[in-house]
């Protein structure tokens, strides 16, 4: 059975709107994605990114592994080699400096205003196939996986844009041609599943990095998923926003254990500011808090609690 003129019609009209969004966000981005080579040490290579123009490169960890320098290769055929300024094991996430200028960059978007089945745009070097374009959704957010190192990321994107080997270190992007996160996964024997680190996690590892050569970090032994904080809760707790996280789980005899945090609370404030996701309170515990006393507004089926942990430096 044929179908109507009118149905065909608005299906192409559909499908050209689909293809030019994500045509004109590859447009934007992709001539500042390149391809990264380790140079010296036990050879590699992967993806990577320019945020600035004086040669700022986002990678990640496992793509440039000990390397003190890499070869930073550009769409136009360029071919750089760049410095690792560092690298942060815990979130994947390493930062490359490149030789000479670069016009073309990839502006970090703000993963926190991400919903779920926006499109997601992959923009890698996957097997060998360089600047090869995937696409997707956003399938979930506030993930976990853990890093090499063993320590869980919190506030991971999941997409279906498929990724391979060579893909790591992209950039994930949104539809506004914006860099929404770093691809860093697959995983092996599943079918359209893969993450990537939240832009707003790697924004704080790069602002850490160039400032202090590393990442610097405060501990209290948690886990923790974004979750929604209801109206009743936020208004006790004496916060404006509607998202809070919730502990996954809490490190025996660790600062959050010590204190009297348990599996399930929900952090609404830290010192009076709201905790409105994983990456808030990431960024909240920085070296500034490290042996400080920190008030956390936390929300019970008993009520409103506030607990006080002091949190240490974390190892490694």
């Amino acid at each position: 059975m044929a179908l109507p003129a009118q149905k065909l019609q608005s299906d192409d009209t559909l499908l050209d709107a689909y293809s030019a969004t994500v045509a004109d966000a590859v447009d934007r981005i992709g001539p500042a994605v390149c391809r990264i080579e380790r140079i010296g040490g036990q050879g590699g290579h992967g993806s990577g990114f320019v945020i600035a123009q004086d040669g700022l490169v986002v990678t990640n960890f496992h793509v440039v592994g000990d390397a003190k320098t890499v070869r930073v290769s550009m769409p136009d055929g360029a071919s750089r080699e760049g410095r690792v300024l560092g690298r942060d094991p815990d979130t994947d996430i390493a930062l490359v400096r490149a030789d000479g200028s670069f016009a073309d960059v990839a502006p970090l978007g703000d993963s926190k205003r991400l919903r779920r089945g926006q499109i997601a745009i992959a923009i890698g070097n996957p097997l060998g196939f360089e600047w090869t374009v995937t696409s997707g959704v956003v399938s979930a957010l506030g993930r976990s996986m853990r890093a090499s190192t063993g320590r869980l990321i919190d506030d991971v994107i999941q997409t279906d844009a498929a990724l391979n080997p060579g893909n790591s270190g992209g950039p994930l992007v949104s539809s506004a041609g914006e860099v929404i996160g770093v691809n860093t996964a697959m995983i092996h024997g599943a079918q359209g599943i893969a993450f990537a680190v939240a832009s707003n996690t790697a924004n704080f590892v790069i602002s850490e990095i160039i400032r202090f050569g590393r990442v610097r970090r405060a501990f209290i032994g948690v886990s923790a998923d974004t979750t929604n904080l209801p109206r009743r809760a936020a208004l006790l707790s004496q916060v404006s926003s509607n998202t809070a996280v919730r502990l996954r789980s809490v490190e025996k005899n660790g600062p959050a254990a010590k204190a009297g945090l348990k599996e399930g609370d929900i952090i609404a404030a830290i010192d009076g500011r709201p905790v409105t996701g994983v990456d808030d309170l990431v960024r909240m515990l920085d070296a500034e808090r490290i042996g400080r006393e920190t008030l956390c507004t936390v929300v019970r089926r008993t009520g409103i609690s506030q607990v006080t942990v002091t949190p240490v430096a974390r190892a490694g």
